[in-house]
Parts: C-alpha cells; structure tokens; sequence
C-alpha cells in the first residue's frame, strides 16, 4: 500500500512519480493501515478523554490524506462475498488507490466495517485528463455581466459575499497530466475540490472489476453490483463536517449551507448557488437554479392571479346573473328539469344560488386577460431561463460539457452487457453497441408496456365517471331542495359539487396508487433498454415517467373541461354512458356552468399533491434516520466517526432529482394548462415552491447522504416538455374561456339579444322549455310532486319550445354562439402565439457579455497554449544543445561527462 506525504508545492507529476519510492512508509502487518507513532499529534485530529482521538474528520489516520469514498460492509461469513471484496480491492490498489479499514469493533453496532479510500495525485491527475475535467490556468480579468442591483433594494435578500462567490472566477481550461506547469497548482492536495475527487473515485469504483487475475467475467464489474448482490452495503463520499457545528480543520461547507441555505428563515435570501455548485456538483447545483428561477418568475403571476381575484370580489354585487338566479321571483319562479333519473326531483334553479357566487369569482372578464397573461408569462419564463442557463454553463465550465458527456460517460451496465463490438467511425476505437434487432424489441416492449399502463389509467378515469353519475342520483336524493321544502345543508352543498368533491377525492387516491406502481415499472423498462449514457437514460426515463403523470393527473381536469355537460341531450332524448342499457346518463353542468367544478377538480388534486409531496420529502426521510439511528450514540460525539455519521442517513440515488423536477413539472402543467379556471393557482404554487426549496436544502444537508457529484449543463429533457407544455396551454385555456367558462354566451347575449345593452334576461334566455308531460316515464323521478301551475321545465340549452315547428332543435343563438367560440379560440391563440413567438425572437438565449467572455476564454486559451508551448520548446532545444558532442569527430563521452563539462 502506498502513502504519498510531504510533496512540494512545485512538484510536477513527473517528478512525483520518479520519487514514490522515497516517500513510502511502513505500513501495519495484515490491513494495509498505516501505523503511527505513540503521543503524535496529528492535523485534524484532538484527544478526547486522554485515551482516543477525534474520529469526526475527513481523513485517514495520519491525518494527511484525505477519505475521498466510503464503502461499507457487514462481514457475515459469506465466502463469495469475500472473495469479492478480496479481489475487488486489489484491484483498487492496482489503480493506485489507497485504502484504510475501520474494524467493525470501532462502529457503534460491532459489526460494520468501513473501507475508507483515499485518490493520491497520479490517480487524479490521470483521470482527471481522461474526463476532461476543467482547471484553472489563468484568474479571470473580466467583470462578472450580471444584471445591476439596487444595493439598498436588494441588502435584505442577499449573503454574505464569501457564501455566494466561495472561490475566485479563473479562465479554465482541460487538465492535461502533460502540461502539469500551464495550469494555477498552489497545494496539489486541495487543487482538485472534494466534489472532483469523489466524482473521479466514483467513477473507478463503477469500472474496476472484482474477478480475479486471468479470469474473464464481463458481467463481474463497478461497485452498483456488489451493493446489489449484498457485498458492500453502502458506497458514499463523506460530508466535510456536521451540519450544525463549525469544523476548523475542514471546509465546513455543509455547515455554510446549512446556516445560509437549509433554514427556513431564509426564504427571503437568495440561493448560494456557486457554493451548492462546488459543494453537490454542477447537476444538483442547476436544479436549484432552475427550481429558484421558476419560484422568482412565479411571484410576477401570483399578483396577477390575485389581481384577477381581487377583480372577482369587487365585481361580485355586479353580477346580475346571480342577482336573478337568487332572486325568489325570477330564479324561485323556475322549474329546472331532473339531472338524472328516478331519484333526482324537479328543483328551482335559486338553490344554485351560493354555486352561482362562487363561480362568478372565477368566471369574469378578468379570466380572459389572466389567460392571455399566462400565455405570455410562460414564454418569458422560459425565454429567460435560457439566458440565465447560459450564464450559468459558462460559469461553471459547462460550455462544451454534453459532447464529452456523450462520449466519456457510459453507463458501465451497456458495457458489460453489450458484448458486440464495433469501430467507432469518429475515434476509430472499438466500442459496445447494442445490435439493431435487439435494440427493435426491446423499444417495441417498453412501448407496449407504457401504452397498457397509460389505458390502464384511462380505464381508472371511465370508472371514476362512472362513480360521479351512480352517486350523483345518491346524492340528490339525500340533498334535496325542492319546491316543498329547503333543507339547511342543501343550500351550501349541491349534488354536483358533493359528487365532484368525493370524486376528486378518490381520483387523487388513485393517482397516487398507480405513482406507485409505475414508478417501478418504468425504471425497470428503462433498465432493460440497455441505454448507452447516464444522460440517455434519464431522458428516457423522463418521456416515459412524464407521459404517464400527465395522463394520470390532467385526465380528470380534461375530462370536466372539456366532456362533461358537453354530451348530455335534452329531456326527450338524453345521452347514456356505455349506452341506455347502462342507465348511467351523462352528467349536466350548473345553471353557472362546469368551470367552479375545474376549480374544485383543480384545487384538490394540485394541492393533494403538493401536501403530501412535502409529507413525503420531509418526514419520511427524518422518521427513516430517526429508525436507522434509534439505538442513540453510546459513545462521545468525537468518538461518533464521520463516516457512521453519513451512513445511518438516506443514500440519495442518481436518479434523486428527477422527482424533484417531475414534481415541479407537473406543478407547472397545472398552473398553465388549466390556469384560467384558477387564478390564484400560481400563488399557490408560489407558496409551495418557497417552502420547497428550503425543504429540499434541508433534507440534503442533513437527511442524505452527500451524492456522488456529477455534471449537466442543463435540465435536459424537461426544456422540451416544458416547451410542449406552454405551447399546449395556449391551446387548453383558450378551449376553456370558450366551452368550459359562460363567458362567451354572456358576450353574445349582451351585444346580440339583449333588449337593453345589459344583462337582464340573461338567465331566461339560455334556458330552453320542455313540456313535462313529454318527459319519459324512465326519466320522471320517483317522489314526483305535481303542481297544476307548472306544465314545463326548463334546461340548460338553447333549444326551440314546445309546440315550435321546430320544437326541440337548435336555435340560431346556439348556432351565433359557438361560432362567436370557434372565433374566440382562432384570434386567442394567434394573439397569444404571435406575441409568444416575437419574444422568443425579441430575447436571445445567450447574454451579450457571456458570448464576450466566451470568445475572451478562447483566445486567452489559445494564446497562452501557444507561449507555453514556444516555452517548452525553447527548453527542450536548449537541453538537447547542452546534451550534444560538441564535436562530431570526437568520440561521445559519457552523459554525466558532458553535463560536468558543460557546467
């Protein structure tokens, strides 16, 4: 085992390698742990009680050398395992890793053991030119472009300058192992941060096998299968220090970012992204950038919603039509038809009275400029999160990042599956892939599979309509207000909203059953694609994850928008779901329309989700640690090693952010899809996402484990669903100002039949007459009350009366109004695309003085490539004049000769 300690500052890697030898130290018989010397005071370390040191640190016994990986296991006599372990670790020391055993008679349970590894320089240097990992050469000359902030404004939401910016901004450039000198190298020790060294280390432990010499097992590869067979029980980088005490002797960034970041008194304070960047890695550091612009964009369109609301509440005495729908002589005056058969009584249309209040605060002209808003709000939102997405890359080195991703970061499950083999037409390398046919059947399953789950949903959706017309008759005869009498809890609970809260309910339960379910289902799917990337996966993973959730949670708001009261009938000749035969008629909308229903549908199952998502994010992962960690710490704190601090919590798996963003998602597609039934949705998204954001901080701070960093230079596949979500919303908010809201009909009422340009009559007018004597049997209610003084009943339609020439068949007003809605949906979404798409064109996606620092970068990069190599040059044609005969008569002397002569 080798241990490297006391390389100079200056000390290229070539010199290094030629003085290894000189630097090893006796290492301790049997374990490979180095021994120490009694009474020696080491870095990092402090006697606790005059008996044991402080095993709350980062590093290995001497203190020097810093724990890059974790793994752990529990010896339980399984020879296999063993053997594995025995040859797996070999091989690490092979790569040149280090490696230090904690027995299990030092863990709190007595039966753990931990293997600490330590990356020397060489590793890292090595591996650091084969990832392409980007290091400073030169600190940057260029201010940073960022937007200019009112300092008196902006001095309460701000930290302190050394959490937002925790290390200078350099020019970078690929480390090459070769040109050690070109690169900023004060300490080679903490040159890489600890994120680099555990995103290399990782990155070896996922490609270096556990068979032994001169045994060939492909499959027999990476730490993931020997944590799924049960060899290793656990495989992390450690956290620098404990996340509520400050550590001198390290970085004490979890600290930092616990105290700036995680408390929820912070909600006001910007993020300290740069410092999450440099803590988690590029990845998680671009969902909290995303996540945060998302919240400070959704502030803009909470005020509008509560504008719009507020718009409601003083238009509210206005609003004639409830006026007349409660008025005793006009809405008690008139007999509404049965809304279902058998069970539902005849009733007045003033016991929709409250519903027709509350639907108003919905359903007013502020709705439609609201719509407009949104679908402009969302183009700027992601117009501007371009351009911020791309400060961002170049900040963080991100710029030419995905074509390395593409080519260097395989999953190694494709290559130890893929035996195929075949020449890279680009780096004429022979690489896996997986054959065309193989690849044919395993898309056709995986799409077979998503398509069964997706009908399945479908089939969960029919039932859940099926539940709201067999229970709406329940409900109507046990809330009841006829004519005869009016019962005290009929007047604040209609059938149809009792009907559409129960059914809001289940369909939410059922929502997240079928989450359950086919979360596991599509993670095994996309395991058995095989793809070629870790970005690959996650984006396919994404589509199929995203496609399910968007039928499972917007078919119910679809199918109360768009289809229900769409496809009712009329008294004579109602519509049956599944046929007569079934006896389930279609549902009918309120007197006010089914957009208060949408809310209602709305309200429940976005807010459901976001409850019991901040359930699931916060306390299951607090009472899963409180568990695991149940039996106390028998020992002192310092004798509580950091390493059995990080175990007992959540490992924090690589697919961990993508139910972050597929929350957020979908939180989006419901406040633009369906936005205008629900103005004040984006407030409560705003109002979630704050609290998200500092739950999400804390539960990485102190509930995870500290994720393997990795990198991405963008959200990846969510960009385009979102594109496809914004677009879509155009599309559904324009159908439901038009079908869903009663604000066109109102419109074409006001400027076409009304006698006096005002909404008297409105109510009277949209209801046609039916003659109650024509009513079918089927369809008469069981209790009929009959008065002699009402002969007719009215619906929602625009219909001819009784005794008409052309009785029970469409007016010319029901004709006027749906072509004044086809023309409402044309000029809305042309409106609102061509506002879109201007500014879309108006704002590039890159900021002008990032393209400058880019091009800056290059150039810089260039020109000092170029002096370095004329500088090297200059001394290799120097040395190699030195070293030349001065004569070529002469004989050639020795080499030790002609230096001596030359100096």
């Amino acid at each position: 085992m080798r241990r490297l300690t006391g390389k100079a500052k200056e000390e290229t890697l070539i010199e290094l390698q030629s003085t290894t030898d000189s630097q090893m130290t006796d290492e301790s018989s049997g374990n490979g742990i180095s021994s120490l010397s009694e009474g020696t005071h080491l870095p990092g370390h402090s006697e606790t009680e005059g008996l044991r040191p402080n095993r709350d640190t980062v590093f290995f016994r001497d203190g020097v050398r810093r724990i890059d990986f974790v793994l752990s296991y529990v010896d339980d006599k399984d020879e296999k395992k063993q053997e594995r372990r025995k040859a797996f670790e070999a091989n690490l020391e092979k790569t040149g890793l280090e490696l230090e055993t904690e027995d299990k008679s030092e863990s709190k349970d007595q039966k753990t053991y931990f293997l600490k590894i330590h990356a020397p320089w060489d590793v890292l240097a090595t591996y650091a030119d084969v990832l392409n990992i980007k290091v400073p050469f030169k600190e940057s000359d260029m201010q940073h472009g960022q937007d200019v902030h009112l300092n008196w404004l902006s001095c309460p939401f701000r930290l302190p300058d050394h959490i937002m910016h925790p290390q200078t901004d350099y020019f970078t450039y690929p480390f090459d192992k070769n040109k050690v000198d070109f690169f900023l190298i004060n300490d080679k020790e903490t040159f890489f941060p600890p994120s680099t060294r555990n995103r290399i280390v990782f990155y070896i432990l996922a490609r270096v096998p556990y068979y032994s010499e001169g045994r060939m097992e492909r499959e027999k590869t990476g730490i993931k299968r020997l944590l799924s067979n049960g060899t290793y029980t656990a495989a992390f980088p450690l956290h620098d220090c404990r996340y509520w005490k400050k550590n001198t002797k390290c970085e004490s960034e979890r600290f930092n970012l616990y105290s700036h970041w995680a408390g929820f008194l912070c909600f006001y304070k910007e993020q300290p992204l740069n410092l999450i960047r440099k803590y988690y890695g590029e990845k998680i550091g671009i969902y909290f950038a995303w996540l945060g612009f998302y919240t400070e964009m959704l502030f803009l369109a909470a005020v509008m919603g509560v504008i719009c609301f507020i718009y409601g509440l003083l238009s509210y005495g206005d609003n004639k039509s409830s006026k007349e729908i409660c008025d005793q002589n006009i809405g008690g005056s008139i007999v509404m038809c049965p809304l279902c058969d058998k069970k539902c009584p005849f009733w007045t249309l003033n016991s929709t009275c409250l519903s027709s209040w509350q639907s108003h605060l919905f359903d007013n002209e502020g709705t439609v400029f609201f719509a407009i808003f949104m679908g402009i709000w969302v183009t700027l939102f992601l117009e501007f999160w371009k351009r911020r997405q791309a400060r961002l890359e170049y900040e963080w080195d991100l710029v030419d990042f995905e074509e390395e991703q593409q080519q260097l970061q395989i999953r190694p499950e494709f290559e130890i599956k893929c035996t195929n083999r075949r020449k890279n037409k680009i780096t004429q390398e022979m690489e896996p892939y997986l054959p065309v046919t193989s690849k044919c059947a395993r898309f056709i399953f995986s799409g077979t599979t998503v398509i069964l789950w997706v009908s399945l949903i479908v089939a969960c959706i029919i039932g859940v309509i099926a539940y709201r017309l067999a229970v709406y008759a329940a409900f109507a005869s046990i809330i009841k207000d006829p004519m005869r009498k009016i019962q005290l809890v009929g007047r604040f609970i209609t059938p149809q909203l009792a009907t559409s809260v129960t059914a809001s309910c289940i369909n939410f339960v059922i929502i997240m059953i079928l989450n359950f379910l086919y979360e596991r289902v599509a993670i095994w799917i996309t395991d058995m694609e095989i793809p070629k990337t870790h970005l690959e996966y996650e984006n396919r993973l994404t589509i199929k994850m995203f496609l399910f959730q968007f039928v499972n949670y917007y078919s119910s708001c679809f199918y109360v928008a768009f289809f229900k009261g769409k496809f009712v009938g009329y008294p004579g000749k109602y519509s049956y779901m599944f046929g007569n035969m079934t006896k389930l008629r279609n549902e009918e909308c309120d007197p006010g329309g089914c957009l208060i229903e949408l809310t209602t549908q709305l309200v429940i199952v976005m807010a459901g989700k976001q409850l019991w998502g901040n359930i699931q994010e916060a306390l299951l992962p607090l009472m899963r640690n409180w568990w695991s960690s149940r039996k106390g710490r028998h020992n002192p704190v310092n004798h509580y090693s950091r390493w059995e601090q990080d175990y007992v919590l959540l490992n924090f798996s690589q697919i961990g952010l993508f139910y972050e963003y597929l929350e957020m998602v979908i939180q989006f597609g419901f406040i633009t899809l369906f936005v205008a039934s629900f103005p004040l949705a984006p407030l409560l998204a705003l109002c979630n996402n704050i609290l998200e954001i500092r739950v999400d901080a804390w539960k990485f701070t102190t509930q995870f484990r500290r994720p393997v960093a990795s990198k991405a230079r963008n959200i990846g596949a969510w960009q385009e669903i979102l594109n496809a979500v914004a677009i879509l919303s155009v599309v559904t908010n324009a159908f439901i100002m038009a079908f869903t809201s009663d604000m066109i009909p109102r419109m074409v009422y006001l400027y076409a039949y009304s006698k006096d340009a005002s909404m008297s009559g409105y109510i009277n007018n949209s209801l046609s007459v039916y003659s109650i004597s024509q009513i079918h049997p089927d369809n008469m209610p069981e209790d009929y009350w009959h008065d002699n003084s009402t002969s007719t009943c009215r619906y929602r339609d625009y219909r001819y009366p009784p005794g008409h020439e052309k009785q029970y068949t469409h007016t010319m007003q029901f004709w006027h109004i749906l072509a004044a809605k086809m023309a409402f949906i044309i000029i809305m979404e042309h409106v609102v695309f061509v506002v879109k798409f201007f500014v879309a064109w108006l704002i590039p996606d890159v900021p002008s003085d990032v393209k400058a620092r880019i091009k800056r970068e290059r150039y810089l990069i260039q020109e000092y490539l170029h002096k370095y190599e004329v500088e090297r040059l200059k001394l290799q044609l120097s040395a190699s004049f030195i070293t030349e005969p001065q004569s070529e008569t002469s004989l050639t002397p020795d080499k030790h000769e002609v230096v001596s002569e030359c100096s």
